[in-house]
């Protein structure tokens, strides 16, 4: 592929990052739906460019979020974990064969990632929880695990996306973007 259109189409990945960043984040309630749904350009990154690419277009949208996105706990939570989650997923995925060990490390690494960025947080951020205000530190393992509940599901969801993704619609993205094998 040209290196002029894979900076086009880094570009274009990257700045719908940030637009559904932006979007996501103007709701308090989708504080983890918007980098979530901004990782998936990053999907798209590590399937139509390669994963050198795609750490390129997480490290633009990284540091434009911090400076752009008025929710600045949705853009460390994509800086911290959610936008180098899938070139890391796919990493994972083709050296370890065994389904049942892959996901207890994908989800240790989360729940560590995340109760450090959100202890990082609270402190230098100033971000509050009620459930800790409310329960005291006894909330923390009950938020871990409902995190790592919904890990597992968007964890799921994005392996979901690639099989139809790459099912449906890559050839009509290769095609879009003149895009050869």
């Amino acid at each position: 592929m040209k290196q002029n259109i894979k900076i086009a189409v880094g570009g274009i990945m990257a700045a719908l990052s940030l637009v559904f960043l932006f979007l996501f984040s103007v709701f308090p309630s989708a504080t983890l739906a918007a980098p979530a749904v901004a990782s998936i350009l990053t999907v798209l990154a590590v399937l139509e460019l390669n994963k050198k690419w795609a750490v390129g277009v997480f490290a633009a949208v990284s540091i434009l979020s911090v400076l752009i996105i008025p929710s600045k706990e949705a853009a460390i939570l994509y800086v911290v974990f959610f936008g180098y989650y899938p070139i890391l997923k796919s990493v994972l995925e083709s050296k370890i064969h065994k389904k049942w060990l892959e996901m207890i490390i994908k989800t240790v690494m989360f729940c560590v990632i995340m109760f450090v960025s959100y202890a990082l947080m609270i402190r230098f951020v100033g971000i509050e929880f009620d459930e800790i205000q409310k329960y005291g530190m006894a909330a923390v393992p009950a938020l871990l695990g409902l995190g790592a509940v919904a890990f597992i599901g968007y964890d799921y969801c994005l392996t979901l996306f690639v099989s139809e993704y790459i099912r449906k619609w890559q050839k009509r993205f290769n095609k879009l973007f003149k895009l050869g094998n």
